[in-house]
């Protein structure tokens, strides 16, 4: 009787064991982001600005093509002759309107489930608006006042005469390869100044050869707002400097001439 029961309870053992091999564990895999995340995970475009040593800090763009989903626009958008998408919030945009955002995540290889596509290269942008915000104007306003203007000067780019020697953005923006660590002269308008970062005063020249060509500078120089002024420097390609300041072409280390 207690060898049928020893039997009994070794088969009982056995079949329970035989019954936890048929039972595979649960893998639970982490989900990849898409536009269709629910309301509980982590949104497609965060609020507040985002900032990437992916792209540059500001950037002025022309929407060429909008597609919706339930919660987010993707934007193809130009910049400087080049083309890239961006992802915001769900709203309506214009075509062929320009519009502006500062910093921004890169995604690589994103998928849309909503489209089925993968987007090669995506930018998640937080604050896109059609018109410089109060806030740009107020600080615009305070680095004028630091350069002692009492308002903002006119900032619109005309027909703009070259200096002796120097050559137009246009030329430069389309052979950027040439000019590469080259010493160049250029001859624009100052529609921007970023004072005292990283030593170094940030300054964007336009001259109106091109639609959007837009140059950034560095300089030791005090260059005011709006003033026409001839710059010399070092021409660089691909300049990360970090916290989002990256360029595709940048003149360095420029001097007023």
């Amino acid at each position: 009787m207690k060898f049928q029961n020893l039997n009994t309870t070794l088969l009982l053992i056995l079949a329970l064991f035989i019954a936890s091999c048929d039972s595979k564990p649960r893998v639970i895999e982490s989900e990849s982001v898409t536009e269709t995340a629910s309301a509980n995970t982590s949104p497609l475009v965060p609020e507040g600005p985002l900032v990437s040593d992916a792209v540059s800090d500001d950037h002025k763009v022309v929407v060429e093509e909008a597609l919706n989903t339930e919660r987010y626009t993707y934007l193809n958008v130009s910049e400087n002759g080049k083309e890239y998408w961006v992802a915001i919030s769900k709203r309506e945009v214009e075509i062929g309107e320009t519009y502006y955002f500062k910093g921004g995540l890169l995604k690589k290889n994103f998928f849309s489930q909503e489209f089925n596509r993968v987007f090669e290269t995506v930018y998640l942008v937080s604050n896109f608006w059609k018109q410089p915000t109060s806030s740009e104007s107020a600080l615009d306003e305070a680095f004028a006042k630091m350069q002692g203007s009492e308002a903002i000067p006119n900032l619109e780019v005309g027909k703009i005469e070259q200096a002796a020697g120097a050559i137009k953005l246009s030329d430069l923006f389309s052979n950027k390869e040439k000019y590469n660590g080259q010493l160049v002269k250029v001859t624009g308008k100052c529609v921007k100044v970023n004072p005292k970062i990283m030593n170094r005063n940030w300054v964007h020249i336009q001259d109106g050869s091109g639609e959007n060509l837009d140059l950034t500078v560095t300089t030791a120089e005090s260059i005011p707002l709006g003033a026409v002024v001839t710059v010399e420097g070092t021409i660089a390609l691909d300049k990360d400097f970090g916290a989002g300041y990256r360029y595709d072409i940048i003149m360095e280390g420029s001097v007023l001439k």
